[in-house]
């Protein structure tokens, strides 16, 4: 839930990457850790297995202010994949404001990518968060492996959803999804806060916090 504290004039925002096990969610965080200027970012953290895995969580702080004279403060998260942490992915999903679903492009992840969409539905509903209203993207990493399902297949298959390709250790396609889910996640707070009206935090304001980071 979006913290808002008048006083401090500060912003905090929680923002979740989800999807299977080893999708590029961690992938997504690195990048974004480098493409963010240092004065705007915290320390990633990050646990790992030694297969690579997302253990419990990683996280990753982005600061910036905005023209109005309010802090933002943006708390990204991934949760682990593997189908044994479903408590631990409930946990780090509380408090979501919204999330970037991170799926494998390869035919052969199709099961695991819906599975862990259902997973992702239940555990915000079981959160107290309206899976239909929290704003949400879908990316399809890993473009460059064998076997991947076609874009016009993938954007028939999801309709309203926005989605985006990407080859996330590259940094293909890393921008480009957080870029939209803050669009929706600014139009989401507008709606329910009134950031334009009574914050004077206008939509290309809170963008250009963020970008003018990002390269």
């Amino acid at each position: 839930m979006v913290q808002i504290n008048m006083a401090e004039r500060e912003i905090t925002i929680k923002v979740v990457y989800y999807g299977p096990a080893l999708s590029g969610k961690t992938t997504n965080l690195q990048m974004l850790h480098q493409l963010v200027d240092t004065g705007a970012r915290g320390q990633m953290v990050t646990l790992d297995t030694t297969g690579d895995r997302t253990l419990y969580f990683d996280f990753l702080p982005i600061e910036f202010g905005t023209a109005s004279g309010f802090s933002v403060k943006l708390k990204l998260f991934t949760v682990p994949g593997q189908v044994m942490h479903k408590s631990t992915r409930k946990v780090v999903l509380s408090g979501a404001d919204a999330v970037a679903f991170i799926a494998d492009s390869q035919r052969a992840s199709s099961s695991a990518n819906a599975y862990s969409w259902r997973d992702m539905e239940a555990n915000l509903k079981s959160n107290g968060i309206d899976f239909a209203k929290i704003p949400k993207v879908v990316q399809f990493n890993k473009r460059d492996l064998d076997d991947v399902k076609p874009l016009d297949e993938i954007k028939s298959a999801w309709g309203d959803v926005p989605t985006f390709p990407a080859v996330a250790i590259r940094g293909e396609g890393v921008r480009e999804t957080f870029r939209e889910l803050l669009r929706q996640l600014y139009r989401a707070i507008d709606e329910r806060h009134g950031f334009g009206e009574k914050f004077g935090v206008s939509e290309e304001d809170f963008l250009k916090g963020v970008f003018k980071n990002l390269g």
